[in-house]
This record gives C-alpha cells, sequence and structure tokens, in this order.
C-alpha cells in the first residue's frame, strides 16, 4: 500500500502535466504558508488588543531576528528540498536519503546553537535593530521564546522541506495547520488577564508551544516510515561536499529573507530618527507582517513549482522543465499583482484590524501602498532565484537573491528619509522595485539558455 502511494508521488513529479503538477503541490504548500502567517499574524492582532503601541513596536523590532532564522533555515532546508529533487528525479533514492538526514541532524545543532547565542546577546541585538529604552523590555519578553522556538524550528523546515521534494504535501500542510490553529487556541490563554495574563510573552510562548507541536508531526510521519524518503541516524554522513551542495543552493533563498531583515532593521533605524519614532515603527511591524502574507503567497506556488522542475532537471526532461518555468512565470506575476491590489485597495482597514490610532493607521497605510505598488518585482525576482537554484546556476541564483531588498532598498533608505523625512520611507521601496524588474528582465533569456545548456541540450 506504502509503496503504491509513493509510485503516485513519483508519477506526480514525472508524468501529470506541469501545469497540473504545480498547482496540486502548490494549493497545501500555500495554505500552509499561510497558516505558518497565523503566527505573526495572530500575534500582533492579539497584541494590537493590548491598546500599547510600545507593544507593538516591541514586536515589529523582533522581526529582523525572525527573519534572520528564516534565512537560516532556508540554507539548509530549500537547499536540501533542490537536492534530494535532483536526486529523487535521477533515481538515487539512497543520496535523498543521505541529505535528508544529515541536514536534518545538521540544523538540529545550529538551532541549538541559535538558542543559546540569542538569549546571551538579546539585548544588543534588539537595540541594534531599533528598539527604544521605552520598548526594549516587552522586545525581550517576546523574543526569549523566539529564540527557545529555534530549538524546533531548523529541524521542522528541513523535514518540511523533505516532505516537500517528494511531493507529500498532506503531512506538511497538516503539521503547519495545526500548529498555526494551536496558537491561535493558546494566545489569548496565555496573554490576557482572564488566563495566564502574561502579555506580549504570552504571545511569543504560545507561538513557540505550536512550533514544537508542529516539528514533532512531522518527525513522526518520517519515524514511522511512511515516506519516500527516509530519515535516521544511519542515513547521515556529514561531508564537505553534501554540505557545498546544499548551501550553494539554499544561500539564494536565505539571503532573501537576510536582505528583508536587513531592510527592516535599516527602516527602524531611520524611522527612529523621525517624529512620532515609535507610532512609525509599530505601522511598519503590522505592515510587515501582511507583506509577509503577500510573500508567502507567491512562496507557496513556488513550493509547487521547484519539486516539478527539480524533478525534471534530475531527469534532463528538458520539455517538462520549460514547461514548468514558463507556467510559474505567468503564475507568479498574475498572484503578485492580485496581492499588491488587494493590499491597496484594502489598506486602511487591514491597519485598522491591528491598531486604532489614527496617526500608526495613516503611516501603515501609505507605508502598506509603498510596499506592494510595484509587487510584481518581487514574484518575477523569487521565480527567477528560485529558477537558478534549481539549474545548477547558484551565483546568478544569488545575484538576484540580493539586489531587491540588499543591493537597491538599503542605500535608498539610508538616504531618501534624512532628505525627505517619512516620504523618503515611502518611496524607497517602490524605486528599489523598479530597478529589480529591470535587472530580471535583462536577466531572463540567460537563465533560458543556462537551463537547456545544463541539461545537455543545444542553444
Amino acid at each position: 500500500m506504502g509503496g503504491a502511494k509513493n509510485a503516485n508521488k513519483e508519477s506526480l513529479l514525472s508524468e501529470v502535466k506541469p501545469s497540473r503538477a504545480i498547482t496540486g503541490l502548490a494549493i497545501p504548500a500555500t495554505i500552509a504558508l499561510l497558516a505558518k502567517a497565523v503566527y505573526n499574524i495572530v500575534d500582533t492582532a492579539y497584541i494590537g488588543l493590548l491598546n500599547s503601541e510600545a507593544a507593538l513596536a516591541a514586536v515589529g523590532v523582533t522581526l529582523p531576528l525572525l527573519l534572520i532564522f528564516v534565512s537560516i533555515e532556508n540554507i539548509f532546508a530549500a537547499g536540501a528540498a533542490v537536492l534530494a529533487g535532483r536526486q529523487l528525479g535521477a533515481g538515487d533514492k539512497a543520496g535523498a536519503n543521505t541529505t535528508i538526514s544529515t541536514v536534518v541532524a545538521a540544523s538540529t545543532g545550529i538551532g541549538a546553537l541559535l538558542c543559546v547565542c540569542g538569549i546571551v546577546f538579546m539585548e544588543p541585538l534588539l537595540t541594534a535593530f531599533g528598539a527604544s529604552e521605552n520598548v526594549l523590555p516587552l522586545a525581550k519578553d517576546y523574543a526569549f521564546w523566539m529564540f527557545i522556538a529555534a530549538l524546533a524550528n531548523l529541524p521542522a523546515q528541513s523535514l518540511n522541506c523533505a516532505a516537500r521534494a517528494e511531493s507529500s504535501v498532506k503531512i506538511s500542510s497538516a503539521a503547519v495547520i495545526i500548529g498555526a490553529l494551536l496558537n491561535v487556541i493558546l494566545d489569548p490563554i496565555f496573554m490576557f488577564d482572564w488566563g495566564l495574563g502574561m502579555g506580549v510573552e504570552g504571545a511569543s510562548l504560545a507561538t513557540t508551544v505550536s512550533q514544537f507541536v508542529t516539528f514533532g508531526i512531522l518527525a513522526g510521519f518520517y519515524i514511522s516510515g511512511k515516506s519516500i524518503i527516509r530519515v535516521g541516524i544511519k542515513y547521515i554522513r556529514f561531508s564537505a561536499k553534501l554540505f557545498k551542495d546544499v548551501i550553494l543552493i539554499g544561500i539564494p533563498t536565505a539571503v532573501i529573507q537576510i536582505c528583508l531583515a536587513a531592510a527592516t532593521s535599516f527602516t527602524n533605524v531611520a524611522a527612529a530618527a523621525l517624529p512620532d519614532s515609535d507610532l512609525i515603527i509599530a505601522a511598519y511591524g503590522v505592515v510587515q507582517r501582511l507583506v509577509l502574507v503577500g510573500c508567502y503567497i507567491i512562496m507557496g506556488f513556488m513550493q509547487g513549482y521547484q519539486p516539478v522542475a527539480s524533478y525534471a532537471f534530475g531527469a534532463k526532461d528538458q520539455k517538462r522543465f520549460h514547461a514548468s518555468a514558463a507556467f510559474a512565470l505567468k503564475g507568479s506575476l498574475l498572484l503578485s499583482v492580485v496581492v499588491a491590489a488587494v493590499y491597496i485597495l484594502l489598506s486602511r482597514p487591514l491597519i485598522l484590524a491591528f491598531n486604532r490610532n489614527p496617526a500608526v493607521v495613516s503611516y501603515g497605510s501609505g507605508l502598506l501602498i509603498s510596499q506592494v505598488i510595484l509587487y510584481p518585482a518581487f514574484g518575477l525576482c523569487y521565480m527567477m532565484t528560485i529558477t537558478f537554484q534549481t539549474i545548477g546556476a547558484s551565483r546568478f541564483g544569488l545575484f538576484l537573491s540580493v539586489i531587491r531588498q540588499g543591493i537597491f532598498y538599503i542605500p535608498c533608505i539610508l538616504l531618501l528619509p534624512q532628505m525627505l523625512g517619512i516620504n523618503g520611507i515611502y518611496l524607497s521601496q517602490p524605486i528599489a522595485d523598479v530597478l529589480t524588474l529591470i535587472v530580471c528582465l535583462l536577466s531572463y533569456k540567460a537563465m533560458k539558455r543556462i537551463a537547456t545548456k545544463n541539461m545537455g541540450g543545444s542553444i
């Protein structure tokens, strides 16, 4: 029975029409990522009920740390997913077992290291990311449990990506969704006076408990032996070549998160020098969590595309690979336009859902519109980054991953607010997005040419 199910999973990757296969994998992956976004959205919404702009700002300044953690997760998880997908496409299941098992083991150790270092250096980190004296105590309360969660988050993400690589999307989605629903239930119990009365700290603790549950579900699936890829101590093989391959593939996706963390931090620092600084930072924290929902929609679609493309690349099936890439391009652009339209039309109501301070609503609405008005730049750039990863052109992927929120955005956010005040913050993202679109359009033909060459075809 298990063998038949596993054969059906491989058929989805190798035989089903690419558009259907990508959509079939993308829908549950997107639902799972949106459920993951609930962690941040629900925390922010419940914290908004505390009627404290300082509390919202505290959550805002922890966001760069969260994004750094996600970027480290993605170095190993995304890299392992692509490499294992290629290995499955080439018929090397033993190699896929070794890749995933070794990465899960490494992720567990790195999670423990991040937990310890984060707690030890918590105060200087939060201060560097824009926490004022008023905000710092609340930020420390929230960050402590976030660091504890690293013990579960890193290995869970590696297992989650392994499930995607073999198209076991049901267990991947179920684990994240159950964790998110548990977070919704636990947040008010831990936060408010009728429960444990822990305030901001309770929101973070609820999220941490939920993430350990998600890890437990994924670990249970692989321990049960129902998966195509086997995970166990006997498959662990630490080697420089394996980590080099995984890191080279995973770095572009991770760099996107690192640049987003840096961009968020620099924006907080720029806002701290302006009048109403705490109100702007509180508004920006809400906006960034909303924007993450949009990111997860695009990323979920790409999670459907990546295993199909990786399998086709590993099998050297050029026709299937190029059909997959064409569908992914159209889908990512369409989704990014829809996300932008929704956020622009509903900018004020969305901010009002988290805070009713007129200044926070005004700043938040302007910031949200500025972040998404040219959002197709993110859709196109992320699609091309994933494709360059998949075809073994990691340097190109790394370059694209760093341009939008790194090379282009950071100089804008460092200079424009000093000259234009809050309008400088509003203008920074649109300017970065225009430049990103230009670079991606100029790079698209090169992506197709490299893909064909690396699969042994004529250029």
